[in-house]
């Protein structure tokens, strides 16, 4: 795994890193054989109310500050092994000015925009599908993670597009891209057309409850037709074991969809590696 970048992982500074340190994970991915990782800690300024209520978290943000210090603290015991400093943002309606104002006043290598929490209600707690066929509830997730994405702007990669299929109870556990095209041609328009990433989060496509999500070709071919270029490598990673998790089945994934390299991003900058 000499050239894979694992762009999306969690530690310590996140609600849910409790499994994890920084140093822990960077020492997996130094022996997993991946040249590099990000940590890209949670911040959502809202979170639901039926989360809040199992978790007591409200809101849910890390200390940027000693994040970064720590990754800098771990950088010099791992001098062979490329760390980069990042943050996974929340995209939702009520947290769109918080966001802007983070992002402005803090430095990162790498922007994650994902969408946890829609409707006042947590996919993860329940909630959210009650009421509402496979369709509908994965349309409206797609449809509000390309809208908050496009209003935000300011991020690279455009985090776990499929997230709303792990936890959801139908028998339908994919998202195809037949089924949403107009959806996906505009998300995979704005993200080409402005330099970003596609996220592949291969913790995504891992038994859950008995369903296994599975990614659609046609998702990438599509977007390498529309002018994406950069597929982003992100195991989602919250304790040391699940690091670079599937990067060899995926990175040969994305290679038979027509592309040669994956992504990563220095000082948001895009990075391209030869697969």
């Amino acid at each position: 795994m000499a050239s894979f970048y694992d762009n999306h992982n969690h530690s310590q500074f996140s609600f849910d890193g409790s499994r994890t340190t920084i140093e822990a994970s960077a020492r997996a991915g130094r022996a997993a054989g991946l040249s590099g990782m990000c940590f890209t800690d949670h911040c959502d300024f809202f979170v639901p109310p039926v989360k809040a209520e199992f978790e007591h978290l409200v809101p849910e943000q890390f200390d940027i500050a000693a994040q970064q210090e720590e990754i800098d603290r771990v950088r010099e015991l791992l001098p062979d092994f490329r760390i980069f400093k990042g943050i996974e943002i929340g995209l939702e309606e009520k947290s769109r000015e918080e966001n802007r104002r983070l992002l402005k006043e803090w430095k990162f290598d790498e922007v994650i925009a994902s969408v946890h929490y829609l409707d006042d209600t947590d996919p993860f707690w329940g909630g959210y599908y009650e009421g509402k066929g496979w369709k509908e509830a994965y349309g409206h997730y797609l449809e509000t993670i390309c809208n908050e994405m496009i209003l935000l702007g300011d991020f690279d990669i455009m985090g776990h597009f499929d997230y709303v299929a792990r936890y959801a109870p139908y028998p339908e556990c994919s998202i195809c891209y037949r089924d949403f095209p107009d959806i996906f041609d505009t998300m995979f328009r704005y993200l080409a057309e402005n330099g970003k990433a596609l996220e592949i989060n291969t913790k995504t496509y891992q038994d859950y409850k008995g369903r296994t999500p599975v990614l659609d070709p046609d998702i990438l071919k599509r977007f390498r037709e529309t002018g994406g270029e950069a597929v982003s490598l992100g195991s989602d990673s919250h304790d040391p074991a699940r690091v670079g998790d599937k990067f060899r089945i995926y990175a040969d994934f994305i290679k038979s969809c027509g592309f040669t390299h994956a992504a990563h991003f220095r000082k948001r900058q895009l990075v391209l590696e030869k697969i």
